[in-house]
């Protein structure tokens, strides 16, 4: 890994110290500094000159700031002679806005990409974006990564033969479904409507999970609105017991207190691609790292290998 300079923004340190740890290099410094008029500015503080240079900055809460941050980073790389500079990006919240679904409304999702590759991103590497067109935005070549294996490692342990995996709407049927082969169980999805950002319905649910042993799975929980509602719908059609698993635990508004609550939810599972504040975790709560194939893929992108064979 000779020629590789790694810095992370305020986004998420722990993952990034993962990460190096992983590669056995170290995690350079970054200095950011607030002005009096509310500006921020950004040194990354070890050479750059023709490296390769990754930057791990993951949009989560507070987004507006870090997405500046990763921004200034960007032009910092570029501006210091950088050979190449990827975005490592294990989030990308402006995912959600892929669509024009109302009049006169943003996309955030491909006008957040272009400000992206305008301040220098060379490649990104993300991990379970919340619709494969997002992809495309890019105008940079794009590593998508998925966190099926790390959730299908976790579950293996247990006994499937009653279990079966239900995707909360038919938009992540298809992860759904490539879960659902790993684990060798059926699948099932629900029929879901969305009226605002906070209130869904689910009129039914695709398939047969009757008295079976449910595994809930989706891209990423928030408020935890869809999850509440499919949990909802499962237990009127009996089901034996549930399990909640994503890739992006948010939880929002105190989404996981709301889960764990539930006496049908035995656990929630999801991945360290975004944060989650220890104070925050609850007994239920099972935290999988996915640190090893982020720097299973940086490595490969450092040494021009595939990193599609990842998924092999």
């Amino acid at each position: 890994m000779r020629d590789i300079a790694v810095f992370s923004g305020s986004a998420h340190p722990e993952l990034a110290e993962e990460i190096c740890a992983q590669l056995s290099v170290p995690l350079l410094p970054v200095r950011i500094d607030r002005f009096a008029n509310d500006c921020l500015e950004v040194q990354l503080q070890a050479n750059c000159r023709e490296r390769d240079v990754f930057l791990i900055q993951p949009l989560v809460p507070p987004v507006q700031e870090h997405l500046v941050e990763l921004l200034l980073m960007l032009d910092a790389a570029r501006g210091a002679s950088a050979a190449r500079t990827t975005v490592v990006m294990s989030h990308y919240a402006y995912a959600r806005s892929d669509k024009k679904d109302e009049p006169r409304i943003s996309i955030g999702g491909r006008l957040v990409a272009d400000l992206l590759s305008a301040a220098g991103a060379s490649r990104v590497l993300t991990l379970t974006l919340h619709s494969p067109q997002v992809h495309g935005f890019f105008s940079v070549p794009v590593d998508h990564l998925h966190a099926l294996r790390e959730l299908a490692g976790h579950f293996r342990g247990d006994d499937l033969a009653n279990s079966v995996v239900v995707s909360p709407d038919l938009g992540n049927a298809k992860p759904a479904s490539a879960f659902a082969r790993m684990l060798g169980v059926p699948v099932a999805a629900g029929a879901k409507q969305r009226f605002s950002d906070d209130r869904v319905v689910i009129s039914t649910i695709i398939g047969d999970v009757e008295g079976k042993d449910v595994i809930v799975l989706d891209d990423e929980i928030a408020r935890g609105s869809t999850v509440v509602e499919l949990i909802d719908r499962l237990r009127e059609r009996g089901v034996a017991s549930i399990r909640v698993a994503c890739t992006h635990g948010l939880f929002t508004d105190g989404a996981l207190d709301r889960l764990a609550a539930r006496p049908d939810v035995l656990e929630i599972v999801c991945t360290n691609s975004v944060p989650i504040p220890k104070e925050k975790w609850a007994p239920k709560l099972r935290v999988l790292s996915i640190a090893p194939a982020m720097a299973e893929a940086m490595r490969r992108i450092h040494n021009g290998e595939s990193v599609s064979s990842l998924f092999h």
